[in-house]
């Protein structure tokens, strides 16, 4: 990516931090020409004042890697420097305003599981004078401010933990500028000049560093969905440009999160200690038995039905490498929760979409009937 311009970042998570931001670094570091990062948060949390003010530090913040790759432990150190600034919805709006308007490329956000939510305090005209509730909301206007200065083509990339999180945010911002504007022109541009991409992030952030930065496994990666016209911010060998995202889903909701639920399965039923991490439970060699057969005998052969048998058994490996993270402090308890709908979410659905035998996992499934 060359040329002036900046890149809007929506959410200060320690995610993005050692997510999207570190690959834009690494980027950088290896001689490409990457824009600088600018974040917004749009919680107007008090307690993350002093974050913001740490990405104005030209020093950077840390990142530190630490797991295992090819049963090896590894640990890395670095300062990230490819955020330049953090600025607060809350109390720099109209700088907001104007950056997205006349100079940000690319949008990236992660606002949470309930971040597409459209409130109820988001009715009235897309003026802009003041920002909306939520983050659809904030963003319909934010891109009618755009239309309005000249309507520069721009890229969205979404890294919500939303099936089709591209088009869901795309459909809640058009319907926000149906019902507030209804401009034929604003609509045509909404829909011909901004790409919403479809993509899926995937690393385990397990802790925060103070007052920015965190703590990361070694695994990452970032797919996105080819789309007309969509450009990448940066090349970096975590984002991979595909034709089609369904595939990266299934192997993590139905191997990762999957072996996630069995292990929560085992914990619960087995009344386990109750501050177990995932580290600690696999290492059980009794449950490691169990968790391998599931994947060996019932897994493996789902995926190989739908045309994905390498694939499975290389991402099966790389789970298993992940769980074994002697660093990650990733408590079985944690996972636990909403069990039953994740149950029905994740192995429930595997079932509908292999259609294979999996006496294990149907025998789970039945166990929660009304998730």
């Amino acid at each position: 990516m060359t040329g002036d311009g900046i890149i809007l970042q929506f959410g200060t998570s320690r995610f993005l931090q050692a997510h999207a931001d570190l690959f834009l670094h690494e980027a950088a570091e290896a001689g490409q020409a990457v824009l600088p990062v600018t974040i917004v948060q749009t919680s107007g949390s008090a307690e993350r004042v002093g974050r913001l003010a740490a990405f104005s530090d030209p020093a950077g913040y840390p990142i530190i890697i630490r797991g295992l790759e090819n049963g090896q432990k590894v640990e890395r150190r670095l300062a990230v420097k490819s955020v330049k600034h953090g600025l607060s919805t809350a109390t720099h709006w109209l700088e907001i305003v104007d950056l997205f308007a006349h100079q940000s490329r690319f949008i990236i956000s992660n606002t949470g599981d309930a971040g597409y939510e459209v409130s109820n305090d988001d009715s009235g005209s897309l003026d802009g004078r003041e920002p909306a509730a939520s983050f659809p909301g904030k963003l319909a206007q934010l891109l009618h401010a755009r239309f309005q200065a000249g309507g520069e083509p721009m890229t969205v990339l979404p890294c919500e933990l939303i099936n089709r999180n591209g088009p869901v945010l795309k459909a809640r911002v058009t319907k926000i500028a149906e019902q507030r504007v209804g401009e034929p022109a604003f609509l045509a541009w909404l829909d011909g000049h901004v790409i919403f991409a479809n993509t899926l992030v995937d690393r385990i952030v397990s802790e925060p560093l103070e007052p920015a930065g965190a703590v990361a496994e070694p695994y990452a990666l970032w797919a996105i969905e080819r789309a007309p016209g969509l450009v990448l911010p940066c090349r970096h060998p975590s984002i991979q440009l595909v034709d089609d995202i369904e595939p990266f889903e299934r192997l993590k909701l139905h191997i990762l999160n999957l072996g996630h639920t069995v292990l929560a399965e085992i914990w619960l039923i087995e009344s386990r200690r109750k501050d177990e991490f995932v580290r600690e439970i696999v290492s059980d060699p009794a449950v490691r038995e169990r968790l391998l057969d599931i994947y060996d005998s019932e897994v493996l052969g789902g995926f190989a039905a739908q045309g994905m048998g390498e694939q499975a058994k290389a991402y099966v490996a790389t789970t298993l490498e992940r769980f074994d993270n002697p660093f990650l402090d990733h408590r079985i308890a944690d996972i636990a929760g909403n069990h039953a709908l994740k149950v029905a979410r994740r192995l429930g659905a595997f079932l509908e979409w292999s259609k294979t035998p999996s006496p294990t996992l149907q025998a789970i499934v039945d166990k929660y009937p009304h998730a």
